[in-house]
């Protein structure tokens, strides 16, 4: 069973300085139908201007993706990191027994465009932690960028989801097996896709339960991320 999400049915929060799309409820944006997949609770498209951000705040009991589509994001935390995460760049951040940390939009003329993304620990009071990679240029094929051992050059995550983003040119296919019992979220980041006969387009998700497999097509030069959960 395919459930899409359309991007134009997210929720959405919009400050001036911030525009943010919602997946899933997070902050005013409640909906009991929309509380996640799952492991993953929150799916963030934001939009930063130049100078502005997330001043620090703190997290705890949370696994924390963030994916740079376009612009930088200014790091700093509790536990002494600082870091620039560019264009193409995936942190991972623990948040464990406790965290705070801030993300600000460094440049004076560009606009930050990310991701942000919690996914539920497989248990609680892990130490807070940091990670920093940048997610492979070659397009035409499932990276794995994140999983539960690290692997591949991956960052770790303290769950059993592992997530894997493709740059795709138009025409292009990847397929992908779901093990018995598992589920897959599939997010268009970039250009339009069919997800086995589902139209897709840029900030379109679909959750997939009860699958063999699936199979994406790019209708354009597009990127995707694909979750595999248990």
């Amino acid at each position: 069973m395919i459930t899409l999400h359309d991007r134009m049915a997210r929720g959405r929060t919009e400050t001036g300085l911030i525009e943010g799309r919602h997946t899933f409820s997070f902050g005013r944006f409640r909906d009991p139908e929309r509380m996640g997949f799952r492991s993953l609770r929150v799916l963030n498209e934001d939009r930063v201007v130049p100078g502005a951000g997330f001043p620090a705040h703190p997290h705890a009991e949370m696994e924390i993706l963030t994916y740079v589509l376009g612009g930088a994001v200014a790091h700093r935390d509790s536990l002494g990191n600082q870091a620039v995460i560019r264009t193409g760049d995936l942190q991972r951040m623990t948040a464990g027994t406790g965290i705070a940390h801030s993300e600000m939009n460094p440049s004076d003329t560009d606009t930050l465009h990310l991701l942000q993304i919690w996914i539920h620990p497989d248990r609680s009071g892990l130490a807070p932690g940091y990670e920093q990679i940048r997610v492979p240029e070659a397009g035409g094929s499932l990276h794995l960028v994140a999983g539960p051992d690290g692997s591949e050059g991956a960052v770790t995550i303290h769950q059993d989801v592992r997530l894997y983003i493709a740059r795709l040119a138009a025409g292009e296919t990847v397929e992908h097996a779901i093990g018995l019992g598992r589920g897959a979220f599939v997010q268009l980041t970039r250009g339009m896709v069919t997800l086995d006969g589902h139209e897709m387009r840029a900030g379109d998700g679909a959750a997939i339960e009860d699958e063999a497999s699936l199979r994406v097509t790019a209708e354009t030069e597009a990127e995707i991320l694909l979750f595999d959960f248990a």
